[in-house]
């Protein structure tokens, strides 16, 4: 069988190494060793000026809307997760949907003012499949209405645009290390911001607001991560590169197998970007065909995702405003198989029959 992705692992014996200390120092969370160590390798190896390691990326995001103190409208991309409309609906404010770019799959930056109005406090924008959006661009938008900016890059670990990393633009970026994720911590995220007060700010909310064991600054919830999942992220650190050079060439092979299909997948501005190729998205010329290629892919034990499917404009607790774009590109994509341990073989079996499917493979 072979799945949508599969969390990497490290040697057990390297993992067990990191829990004979935690049973020797028994200190299990609450901000330990592990995790600070964690944070600085993460730092030292984004370029980060900040970084506070959360037990979720979703948990990172409602975090971000809290430190910003945002209370209205906030526009926000139909094409993503669920986690980053519920976010905002779970923290009080309204989301308000633009539009996607139909190549790059990421909000349309041209639709954002149109959709501006006295309510609108932020931007949440999602940097979708790890491939930046046009961050010049929002940044641009927001620095002329007034706007905060939130980035959704829970795909993004080692994606870098203009030379850093994509955790070093907005107001507050976050980032996921779930255990699908490229870099994982099992259960995990990150919350990053390029101010030191803003990041002191997201600090108290991680911790119930705790200055000391006695006194508080504000209301703070529990967004701590503990050692034993920290413990998961630095085995990880050790072999991170070896992982994104894997994902690599698995993305340049389906590219290349591919490559008879009129293949549309996302677009990425390589002048400007260096992507983590963390997931591998084709979009197809009709949903039939989609469901046609799954079904068959199934038959094979082959088991890849429509990611990202509904568009989020069309939930039942949001707005019903029309995405055109996103409605109809989420119909039509699919992610395939990428993780570490997928082999050539098992590549070129899938490709053979999507091409069938499709009827390219003449």
């Amino acid at each position: 069988m072979i799945n949508v992705t599969k969390p990497y692992l490290p040697p057990f014996e390297e993992y067990v190494g990191y829990l004979e200390g935690i049973w020797q120092r028994n200190w299990l969370t609450n901000n330990g060793p592990l995790v600070n160590e964690l944070e600085l390798q993460i730092k030292e190896h984004l370029g980060l000026s900040h970084l506070l390691y959360c037990s979720n990326g979703t948990i990172a995001l409602q975090m971000a809307i809290k430190a910003l103190d945002l209370k209205g409208e906030i526009i926000t991309t139909p094409f993503s997760y669920v986690a980053t409309t519920s976010c905002i609906a779970w923290e009080g404010c309204t989301p308000v949907f633009v539009d996607i770019d139909p190549k790059t799959m990421n909000i349309n930056p041209e639709l954002i003012e149109g959709a501006i109005t006295k309510n609108t406090v932020g931007i949440m924008a999602t940097h979708v499949y790890g491939n930046p959006c046009d961050i010049d661009a929002i940044q641009a938008v927001a620095d002329k209405h007034g706007l905060k900016v939130i980035y959704d890059a829970a795909h993004c670990f080692g994606t870098r645009y203009k030379g850093k990393s994509v955790l070093e633009y907005g107001d507050v970026s976050t980032c996921s290390f779930h255990a699908t994720k490229l870099f994982h911590t099992i259960e995990g995220g990150s919350v990053s911001s390029p101010s030191a007060e803003i990041t002191r700010k997201l600090a108290l909310l991680r911790n119930f607001g705790h200055t000391s064991p006695v006194d508080f600054d504000g209301v703070g919830i529990n967004a701590k991560n503990s050692e034993y999942h920290a413990a998961m992220g630095l085995a990880m650190m050790q072999r991170i590169d070896e992982i994104c050079n894997a994902r690599k060439e698995q993305w340049l092979r389906y590219q290349d197998l591919l490559k008879n299909m009129p293949l549309h997948t996302i677009k990425i501005d390589v002048e400007k970007t260096q992507f983590n190729y963390a997931y591998f998205p084709m979009v197809f010329e009709t949903e039939a065909l989609l469901l046609k290629t799954v079904e068959a892919l199934n038959t094979h034990y082959v088991y890849p995702r429509r990611y990202f499917f509904p568009s989020l404009n069309k939930l039942n607790y949001v707005e019903q405003r029309p995405c055109p774009v996103s409605e109809d590109l989420s119909t039509r994509v699919l992610c395939l198989p990428l993780f570490h341990q997928l082999s050539k073989p098992e590549q070129e079996l899938i490709c053979r029959v999507i091409l069938r499917a499709a009827r390219y493979d003449q």
